[in-house]
């Protein structure tokens, strides 16, 4: 995920000489999923855990249910492909006729939402220091960000540790990574956590509600959209979670506190 580029380091007081070095940036890949012999998108991420990115993309669009549903997975790293074939093409693949490229930043995937989720039912509760404590779990882990600046990270987490943990330079992607590893491994999602450190918009609420998680945090704002969808489908949304504060946007029930 790490490469090396020649920089030119200077400085806005002017002082000392320009300075030649190496600085570390992110990689970037162009990964083309083909389902069942048809090339369905390409995504701009970051180069490993491309299966997981795969199939949780997959599943954050609703062409597949679980692993069930899917009968091969082919990746062809040199050539950026993965081709997967489903157990029943004509029951779970869509209209493929355009192909569309998704940037690392993200954007709606290649269907329309469906919003006609069931509400996320919960009694899952958090306090306040545990949420601190994951976020900080989420920044230690964070390696290929902490060398570049440049990813985002994303995990799956119970209330005390983080459970499955994925950077990329998209943080759709990211997400997409925790949940494809949670349907590939047998994970299950219900009563669990998601932490981000990037922007929550409609599109990351709808991600979190198709594996039924009920407490999304993040270190990032929300986007208004983002809070209208949470507060309709029953998820706790936290953000801004940093520098010992944090704000709470919508079923706050779920945030244990000292009453006050």
């Amino acid at each position: 995920m790490l490469d090396k580029v020649p920089i030119v380091r200077i400085y806005k007081d002017g002082r000392g000489t320009p300075k030649r070095m190496e600085d570390t940036v992110v990689a970037e890949y162009a990964l083309t999923i083909r389902l069942d012999d048809k090339d369905l998108v390409t995504l701009l991420c970051s180069p490993e855990k491309l299966e997981y990115l795969a199939v949780g993309f997959l599943f954050s669009e609703g062409i597949i249910k679980g692993k069930e549903d899917i009968k091969e997975i082919v990746l062809d790293e040199n050539k950026g492909a993965i081709g997967i074939a489903t157990a029943e093409p004509g029951k779970t693949a869509k209209d493929t006729a355009s192909q569309r490229l998704i940037g690392s930043s993200g954007g709606r995937g290649i269907s329309s939402f469906d919003l006609d989720h069931n509400i996320v039912e919960s009694q899952r509760t958090i306090t306040p220091a545990e949420i601190f404590d994951l976020i900080e779990e989420l920044v230690h882990r964070s390696e290929v960000f902490e060398a570049t600046g440049g990813v985002h990270s994303a995990a799956l987490c119970d209330t005390r540790r983080i459970l499955v943990f994925s950077e990329d330079i998209g943080r759709h992607n990211a997400i997409d990574k925790v949940f494809g590893e949670c349907v590939l491994t047998g994970i299950s999602t219900d009563e669990h956590i998601v932490v981000t450190s990037g922007r929550v918009s409609s599109e990351i609420v709808h991600k979190a509600v198709k594996s039924n998680i009920p407490i999304l945090i993040s270190k990032s704002a929300p986007t208004n959209r983002g809070v209208e969808l949470a507060a309709d489908l029953g998820i706790t949304l936290v953000g801004f979670v940093r520098e010992g504060r944090m704000n709470l946007y919508t079923h706050t029930g779920r945030i244990v506190t000292d009453g006050s």
